[in-house]
């Protein structure tokens, strides 16, 4: 991944001459210099716009004034690998309650090219919290070195109607559904849908706490909440690891990406999770998980190390990137979202990336957690909200009325970054500004949950962009579908991003958020977030030429113009 270099390499020639003309133009006076013009301007909004398309501006040349959204697309940054979400058994178990074709019409709203067009995806290896009844594995035999008793069973046996009520198609479960999002793909065309895999634990029989996971111990305490591997089934696991992808592959379904394994600080023991540090994981992948993709087959898998909080990828990087033995079988990190509802760390994001150019930082985890969590001032609030005001009620998206993990009556008052937020806010937010800082991918949770943000057998509810009420088969699609979709449909992989500045007259920092990337065909796309209540006007200047533009309040925008044919 190249430093930020003033290149021509986007579009090269009809780019940068473009651009060149537009700057000669200001300085000799050339009036026929060509003017640029958007192609296209997308709206979603409090006020109901999704995805709606607006009026189209032209494009003069001077020097604007008041607030203005600078583009360099000589800049040129990281390559983008796509924007998603993730298959999970809940979110599979959810759609099976759905007629095959209802089921058909979400499945090509999230995957077809009239739909979100998603292009990069995350799945779990065997259980997590989002599993119907959780706890399994494809290894339940204790001590099954070989792994003669392995089976990918769960993902494809799909769900009896006598056991659970409601259930429309029994044969219906994560890998068919998998299968139906590729087929989708191929219809259309497509050529990949790239699939980052995660385990959440080993099974309980290779850990030191031999099971599941441990409640009650603190988050940090490695040895307590999730178990660590013990050492003798360390290479077991990274073989159990192969075996699957190996099971996929036999399945049709090449998975793209992999972490050894969901958030290594764990979750306190709320549900499925294994330890590694920074310096065993290190070892892991140097010693064992490396080396067995290479055997297996898989070389061309892409590792990403960590996969948990953003705010502490430094030192993970710092360990194992900065090991020459271990990087070369590492692609990059994976981070989530959680340290804080509203915090990128952009700051982490830049010094990691200054320090390993050569590595992706990829997204892999964000939702709007704890759903009806009895917060003060929050959602489960009664003076505030009934139980499920999330369904069905745009409004509860483009407010502040999310709250999340570490949002409690004895954590609020002096707890700064996890305040009460907007669910849209927190979304476009950390996606835009990620994408100014070296992010090449990013991907939601369950693309699909009930009506209360389930099922979850460890009472983790949580909100998705699509959601479902099970009994009655309405099928709600957020906010956050028509935000994701509007930057997955205009950000495609291969796409790169490219230089945006913001100078805000008389606006605070975060009233107003803008990135931008282009395609190997000129066509640029600028991501827009207006937080404020009211409309924002400001100037978006490429080169010499700017337009004026209006955001509307509380507003996600896509600006697209051509600059070269």
């Amino acid at each position: 991944m190249p430093r930020p270099v003033r290149s021509c390499a986007v579009a090269a020639t009809a780019v940068c001459a473009l651009l060149a003309a537009c700057s000669a133009s200001e300085s000799e006076g050339d009036v026929d210099s060509p003017l640029l013009s958007t192609t296209q301007i997308l709206l979603t909004s409090e006020a109901g716009a999704k995805l709606d398309v607006q009026e189209n501006v032209r494009f003069q040349t001077g020097k604007p004034t008041g607030t203005t959204v600078v583009i360099s697309p000589d800049i040129v940054k990281q390559t983008i690998v796509g924007i998603g979400s993730s298959f999970t058994e809940s979110s599979a178990f959810v759609l099976a309650h759905l007629d095959a074709p209802a089921r058909a019409e979400v499945m090509d709203k999230i995957f077809s090219e009239q739909g979100a067009n998603f292009s990069l995806t995350r799945t779990p290896i065997g259980s997590t919290d989002f599993s119907v009844e959780g706890k399994y594995s494809y290894a339940e035999v204790p001590d099954d070195r070989a792994l003669e008793h392995f089976s990918i069973a769960p993902d494809k046996d799909g769900f009896a109607q006598a056991e659970y009520p409601g259930i429309s198609d029994e044969s219906f479960d994560l890998l068919p559904m998998i299968k139906e999002a590729m087929a989708i793909k191929s219809q259309q065309g497509a050529s990949e849908l790239r699939i980052v895999a995660s385990a959440w634990t080993a099974p309980p029989w290779m850990k030191d706490v031999e099971d599941w996971y441990v409640s009650g111990a603190p988050e940090n305490d490695y040895q307590g909440t999730g178990g660590m591997l013990k050492p003798e089934y360390v290479q077991t696991y990274a073989d159990y690891v192969v075996r699957y992808l190996d099971t996929y592959r036999n399945e049709g379904v090449d998975i793209w990406g992999l972490t050894p394994v969901n958030e290594p600080h764990g979750n306190s023991g709320n549900w499925e999770s294994m330890h590694f540090t920074p310096e065993t994981q290190n070892e892991f992948i140097k010693q064992n998980l490396g080396p067995a993709l290479r055997e297996g087959g898989f070389g061309d898998v892409n590792l990403l190390i960590y996969d948990q909080n953003r705010n502490d990828l430094e030192h993970w990087a710092d360990v194992i990137f900065g090991d020459p033995e271990t990087a070369e079988y590492v692609h990059g990190a994976a981070v989530h979202w959680y340290a804080s509802t509203y915090k990128v760390y952009e700051d982490v994001l830049d010094r990691v990336h200054e320090k390993f150019p050569e590595f992706s930082v990829i997204h892999t985890e964000g939702t709007i957690d704890d759903l009806g969590k009895d917060a003060p001032g929050g959602i489960a609030d009664p003076e505030r909200f009934k139980e499920t005001d999330w369904f069905d009620n745009d409004a509860f998206w483009w407010n502040e009325n999310a709250t999340d993990w570490a949002y409690t009556a004895e954590w609020a008052p002096n707890n700064e970054d996890h305040p009460i937020y907007i669910p849209v806010h927190r979304y476009a937010r950390n996606i835009i500004v990620s994408l100014n800082h070296w992010m090449e991918g990013w991907i939601d949770w369950n693309v699909v949950l009930d009506k209360n943000g389930g099922p979850n057998h460890a009472g983790n509810y949580c909100g998705a962009p699509i959601m479902i009420d099970t009994e009655t088969g309405e099928v709600y699609y957020t906010p956050i579908y028509y935000v994701l979709a509007q930057f997955s449909r205009t950000i495609r992989p291969g796409d790169k991003a490219v230089q945006a500045d913001k100078n805000l007259v008389g606006l605070d920092d975060d009233a107003l958020h803008a990135s931008a990337t282009i395609n190997d065909d000129g066509l640029l796309s600028v991501q827009l977030l207006n937080t404020t209540k009211q409309p924002i006007r400001y100037s978006l200047q490429i080169g010499a030429q700017y337009a004026p533009v209006e955001i509307a309040a509380n507003a996600v925008q896509t600006v697209r113009v051509q600059l070269a044919d």
